[in-house]
């Protein structure tokens, strides 16, 4: 499996990075919970790529400058947290453009992915909105079946206090 076949990718630009700062990124990004790799490519190399593994967007897109290719296997969110994180404050660092699930994203998109919550918690969110019909039914019949013995309850009363 290739480094950009079926896998988030954010292409940066980097120039005027000091390697010190870059090499401290990519070891954040090796981490198993992002589980990515950063690597420089060229331009040309780059759309090439894109181009034989079927990513049109991304090979007919014009690409200028330094560019640094990341691609992960994990959650897309975390990547792209991963990066604004470290782009927060480093003006040599802006996102290009990034491929999702093969839907090609600018800057303010990949930043709106990385203000999303983690997959986990969207699963969470999605489990929540399926069981709340469940819940509120089994309330509505417990209601009724609650009103019903209030009836006989009182029903029951007046009868022992009749007679």
């Amino acid at each position: 499996m290739g480094l950009i076949d079926n896998r988030p990718v954010i292409l940066i630009t980097y120039k005027g990075l000091k390697a010190n700062v870059f090499n401290a990124f990519r070891a954040k990004l090796s981490e198993p919970s992002i589980n990515a790799a950063c690597r420089v490519v060229p331009n040309t190399l780059l759309r090439i790529a894109a181009k034989q593994l079927g990513m049109d967007a991304l090979a007919n897109t014009p690409l200028a400058g330094d560019t640094a290719l990341i691609s992960g296997a994990g959650d897309p969110v975390a990547l792209a947290k991963a990066v604004r994180e470290f782009a927060k404050g480093r003006e040599e660092v802006k996102v290009k453009l990034s491929v999702v699930e093969g839907a090609l994203l600018s800057e303010a998109d990949t930043y709106a992915l990385a203000d999303l919550p983690s997959r986990e918690v969207l699963l969470a969110q999605v489990l929540g909105l399926l069981q709340a019909p469940a819940g509120q039914l089994v309330r509505v019949l417990n209601a009724k079946v609650a009103s019903i013995v209030y009836v006989l309850n009182d029903y029951c009363t007046k009868k022992g206090q009749v007679a």
